[in-house]
This record gives structure tokens, sequence and C-alpha cells, in this order.
């Protein structure tokens, strides 16, 4: 008995400490990206829509069940009044081992008179592949980057990993007497 309710205790543990929330944060770098393209709506000045696809790599990447944050692939796209642009978009980001977590995020994005912009806004995960799958996590990012493109973002937040499922074994019958 005593060793059932140990292997028991050890369980539950398991349980609660597999569904309580890690933080995470890291840096991603991007260059200019693969691909950018504006088009004018033409309703009003400085109405515009924009499409954007590049790369980039995490320097300090953020840690997940044992995993480091590698590089990314990003895509997006925002709509802008001037120098104000609101951006949605998905970031897949590839583990050390090979995995994937994609985050989607949303935000603002500000350009100034020289090209520069600031942006900021929250993510949370979207999909995962192998060791990844069933994290949920979000959070928040803020970054900069030059007229050319090139930047960098900080991200944090908290995840949680899948819950693990929990296989009933039946109990093992008592050896006869002898």
């Amino acid at each position: 008995m005593r060793k059932l309710s140990f292997a028991l205790l050890m369980v539950c543990a398991f349980a609660v400490s597999a569904s309580a929330q890690m933080k995470l944060s890291g840096k991603e770098t991007f260059g200019k990206p693969d691909t950018m393209q504006s088009v004018d709506v033409g309703d009003k000045p400085g109405h515009a829509l924009m499409i954007a696809k590049g790369s980039s790599t995490w320097n300090p990447g953020f840690e997940i069940l044992g995993l480091k944050a590698v590089s990314s692939v990003f895509a997006s796209t925002s709509e802008g009044w001037g120098s104000n642009f609101t951006e949605h978009g998905y970031d897949t980001v590839t583990m050390d081992d090979g995995d994937t977590i994609t985050a989607k995020y949303s935000g603002t994005i500000t350009l100034a008179k020289d090209g520069t912009m600031t942006f900021h806004g929250t993510w949370t995960f979207a999909s995962a592949t192998g060791k990844l799958q069933g994290v949920s996590g979000s959070g928040t990012y803020g970054g900069t980057a030059a007229a050319d493109g090139t930047g960098s973002t900080d991200v944090r937040g908290t995840y949680t990993a899948a819950k693990p499922t929990m296989k009933v074994v039946p109990a093992a019958k008592p050896a006869p007497a002898s």
C-alpha cells in the first residue's frame, strides 16, 4: 500500500509540474525581408497595404522543454495610414532538434521620417511539431528596424507544456500463497 501511495503521489506531482506556466524570453534578429511589397489603396493619401516574408536568427534563443530556438521564418501583412501601421503575421521557429513551433502575432508599427520603425504587439502559439506538440503560450514582443528592414525583436511570454495523458493500469493480482 505504501508503494502504491508513493507512486500515486509521484504521478500527481508530475501532472502538476507539467501544467505549470514557464517563462520564456529571447532576441530575434532579422535581415532585410526576402519579399516586401507595398500597394497604395488609392482612397486617401498614405493608405497602403503591405506583405513581407523573411528569416531571422535567435541569440539568445528562448527555451521550451529543453529545446532552444535557433531560426525563424516569418510572413506578415500590414495596413498603414501615413506613419502608423497594424500588422498581423506568423513566425515559425525552428528549434535546435529540428522541431518547430509557430506563433501568430499582431501589433502596431510606427514609421519615422527617416524610414526607421518601432513596433510592438502580442503573440500566441498556433501549432507545433514533435516534442512541442500541445504546448500553449502567449506573450509580447517589441523592437526596432532600420530603413532597409533589418532589425531585432525582444520576445517575452509564458508557456504551458501539453498535459500528459494518464493511462489506467490494472492493479497486479497478488501472488498465490504457497
